[in-house]
């Protein structure tokens, strides 16, 4: 693999920067660099602006409002947002369901649902895990029973990213109890305004409620809100599921907290007259992560490159999801190492909704602990890593 950028691409780099300098608003910024979690309005305010740019969805088909950029350019993109801390637009309308409604969706739900995606006009979120059917998710036992042009659907889901905020959600639902699990699955699409809708927040360890229970009542959904044929869900699922675990692979942001990492250690005493960029021990934890990220961002280009030309990732995915996951908390446990006993205060105010942060010591805030914590789902989320072990034996080895 060439890794040398031609003179177009240098100068398409150089756009990317200077468009970033120009247009990502400052306060966004300075928020990001706080490690302040954005707001849906802010989140929301930055994609218009990508979308205004004709940047918002570099892996669509041009045909839908994607940029055509090549495997080359995309990562160049991904790369620069990282560099300065653009957050990545919200991936369930963008990156998840609008693939699966583009390939399986008929033309009357591609013109209904995919402009207001592309224009983050609506917010979706993802029904998928359910309290008993997590990695194992053929399991799930919510329910869509045909009832004329409707379907009435019962049961819950949990693990519910962001659904307080979200006007729609993409839901597997159970069409046939007699059929093998993995045979009887839908995909559904749901106005969350429906009637018999509830939503349950979830308050994690870090004190914000990021995920919620979402539970359906007799809720009516017209039957044109289904994606593709009864009982075919589980394939597409399948589709969305390779999407995500690539996207969780997240190297340009972990590059990025590399670097941070770096910054934090020569600012933290070693407790024997020099800083902890200086210790050994700890120069081989680094220096083992960022050859393992570098490997990570190979592996990552080859799939970019397989989707380029149509190939949907395949197996490939898992492993940058275990890969990219495992190395995130890697990092998060050396920030807490370097963060030492500055991790133990407790702060009430970090429980609070748009809490600032705290300096408590050098190059560490009080959300360090928090940010430890809270990223501990990232081997979980996507399908467990376990799981996505499996996957790679049956898929690559045969086993």
């Amino acid at each position: 693999m060439n890794a040398d950028f031609t003179a177009e691409e240098l100068a398409f780099q150089e756009e990317v920067r200077e468009f970033l300098q120009n247009e990502f608003p400052r306060e966004l910024k300075e928020k990001v660099d706080a490690n302040i979690r954005l707001s849906k309005e802010e989140l929301v305010r930055w994609q218009k602006i990508l979308y205004k740019k004709g940047w918002v969805a570099p892996n669509w088909p041009e045909e839908y409002g994607g940029t055509g950029w090549t495997p080359t350019q995309k990562y160049i993109f991904a790369n620069e947002m990282g560099r300065i801390g653009a957050p990545e637009p919200v991936p369930f309308g963008l990156k998840m369901v609008a693939p699966v409604i583009m390939t399986y969706g008929t033309e009357e739900q591609k013109q209904r649902f995919l402009p207001d995606i592309l224009q983050s006009n609506v917010w979706w979120c993802q029904g998928y895990s359910e309290p008993n059917a997590g990695s194992d998710l053929a399991s799930l036992k919510t329910t869509a029973v045909r009832d004329g042009d409707e379907y009435v659907v019962n049961g819950s889901k949990t693990w519910n990213t962001y659904g307080q905020y979200a006007d729609w959600i993409f839901c597997l639902v159970r069409t046939d109890n007699t059929a093998k699990k993995q045979e009887g699955i839908s995909f559904l699409l749901i106005d969350m305004k429906s009637p018999g809708i509830t939503l349950k927040p979830i308050v994690l360890l870090d004190g914000h409620a990021e995920v919620n229970e979402v539970f359906f009542d007799e809720v009516r959904v017209p039957a044109e809100n289904l994606i593709g044929e009864e009982n075919k869900g589980w394939t597409y699922a399948k589709l969305l599921l390779t999407h995500e675990r690539t996207g969780i692979a997240q190297v340009p942001r972990s590059k990025r907290r590399l670097a941070a990492l770096k910054r934090t250690a020569a600012q933290t005493d070693d407790g024997f007259g020099g800083s902890m960029a200086d210790n050994p021990a700890f120069k081989q934890k680094l220096a083992e992560v960022e050859i393992q990220l570098q490997a990570l961002e190979y592996s990552d280009l080859r799939t970019l490159a397989a989707l380029s030309v149509g190939k949907a990732p395949g197996p490939e995915s898992s492993i940058l999801k275990i890969v990219g996951t495992e190395l995130a908390q890697q990092m998060d446990e050396m920030f807490v190492q370097l963060a030492g006993y500055h991790c133990l205060p407790f702060v009430p105010d970090q429980f609070e909704e748009g809490f600032q942060g705290q300096y408590i010591g050098p190059g560490t805030t009080a959300s360090t602990a928090l940010t430890y914590f809270n990223n501990r789902k990232l081997s979980i989320f996507g399908g467990s890593n376990e799981i996505q072990r499996n996957i790679i034996c049956k898929a690559v080895l045969g086993l």
